[in-house]
């Protein structure tokens, strides 16, 4: 609960920055990584406050196995999304786009600030978001002795609402699966982590294209 109003309190501070007219897209970025790096970094520091730091607590931990476990959930939660969004798409109509997509529809940047903004989407925010989510929620959750398949039921449903998109829960419930079942098979966080970064790949790409110009918005 204290990193999520750390999440929704600097969200609140920082949105002053894309209030004007036109706000540069950095500004936007900005908007979109300081509050869930502030939140993950909380998040951290709990684990060394209240925990056993995160390495117990998160499962943060490093292997080249999880790293190879993620991927291959990535790449199969990837196509499940391309599914799931192609279906979401022809049963809601295709104006409905995610939050961070409504936020930078019709903006430009140079090539250097667009791959900036890649970086967070794709690298920065699946990492704050997992060490939120299916890592110290996650381990909260299993520490009250609910077991891993009612964290994983549990977790996926808050990840899903916790993007306050309504429309597209049905959508972020799909993808937040195989991030699940990454977290579930390995017990470690390592291997959900490099799974969302996986499934941001495809939407951080079409946003550089699209900040960029090479494709239409």
């Amino acid at each position: 609960m204290l990193a999520e109003l750390v999440f929704l309190g600097v969200s609140a501070l920082v949105a002053p920055l894309v209030a004007g007219e036109n706000p540069s897209a950095v500004a936007l970025g900005v908007v979109v990584a300081v509050p869930t790096v502030l939140a993950a970094t909380v998040a951290l520091l709990i684990t060394r406050w209240r925990g056993d730091g995160p390495k117990a607590d998160l499962g943060l931990v490093w292997s080249w196995r999880d790293l190879e476990i993620g991927l291959a959930f990535g790449v199969a939660g990837l196509v499940l999304t391309l599914v799931a969004t192609a279906v979401f798409v022809a049963t809601v109509g295709p104006d409905v786009t995610s939050a961070v997509g409504d936020l930078f529809g019709g903006r430009r940047a140079e090539p250097a600030a667009a791959v900036l903004i890649l970086l967070i989407v794709v690298l920065v925010v699946p990492v704050c978001e997992e060490i939120l989510y299916r890592g110290l929620l996650w381990g909260a959750v299993e520490k009250l002795g609910a077991g891993r398949w009612v964290a994983f039921g549990l977790v996926t449903v808050i990840f899903s609402l916790a993007h306050f998109e309504i429309t597209r829960v049905p959508l972020l419930l799909v993808i937040s699966i195989p991030l699940g079942l990454a977290r579930l098979y390995t017990g470690r966080l390592l291997a959900s982590i490099v799974a969302h970064q996986v499934n941001n790949l495809l939407p951080g790409i079409a946003l550089y294209l699209m900040l960029t110009g090479a494709v239409p918005v």
